[in-house]
């Protein structure tokens, strides 16, 4: 098995698979500790509750096979909620432990945000941020190979990634306020934004990781 896009239930895994499909890329639906280990390369997609995220992982017994084959150095890619466990804790719903994979807490965005566009009088923001949205590389990273800087990705979300160490942040978005879009670490990057709702940009992301899981 070459990418296993790992079922935990949550997250709509068919539209992530299916943006493998029309890259041309075979990617198989898992949920079994066995077949965690077995894949060579894992994705991590996801929406929702990050406690209800980590409770499924904990319920699944997959928290320690996910870990351990990143330590391996297996390619990760991380999608919106999946992103967000790689971190050390939540604020949501109180503190809650993520994966602790990557130092840092996640956050959720402040209720007073206003456009800051200077075009216009101010509009207070709506949370979550749902939609369109730009993204600025601030390191080269393969898995953004052959996607301009500034191209836009689709996101819904209403908690932001805060990583302790600034190394890590691969792109930041701007909505209110600039925030972490993506992180990449060795063999891990992981977006807040959707690749698999985000058209030709999206599926260029998608293609540039099935590349490296095939070494």
């Amino acid at each position: 098995m070459t990418i296993g896009i790992i079922d935990y239930g949550m997250g709509n895994l068919r539209s992530v698979q299916k943006g493998f499909e029309k890259t041309g890329i075979e990617a198989a639906v898992i949920s079994t500790p066995r077949q965690v280990h077995d894949a060579r390369a894992l994705v991590l997609p996801g929406v929702g509750a990050f406690k209800k995220c980590f409770e499924n992982l904990e319920a699944l017994k997959l928290t320690g096979p996910i870990c351990a084959s990143i330590q391996a150095g297996k390619p990760f890619l991380g999608i919106c909620l999946g992103l967000q466990i790689l971190f050390t804790e939540s604020e949501e719903f109180g503190h809650t432990p993520g994966l602790d994979v990557i130092k840092g807490r996640v956050v959720r965005f402040p209720g007073n945000m206003t456009d800051s566009t200077g075009q216009h009088d101010p509009v207070l923001l709506k949370i979550p941020h749902m939609g369109w949205n730009a993204v600025a590389a601030k390191k080269e990273n393969p898995y953004l190979r052959s996607i301009p800087d500034g191209s836009y990705f689709y996101f819904v979300h209403s908690y932001y990634v805060a990583p302790d160490e600034t190394d890590v942040v691969a792109t930041t978005s701007t909505y209110g306020i600039e925030f972490v879009s993506s992180i990449y670490k060795d063999n891990v990057f992981a977006c807040q934004f959707h690749p698999e709702k985000s058209q030709t940009i999206g599926l260029q992301m998608l293609k540039n990781f099935g590349h490296l899981a095939k070494g």
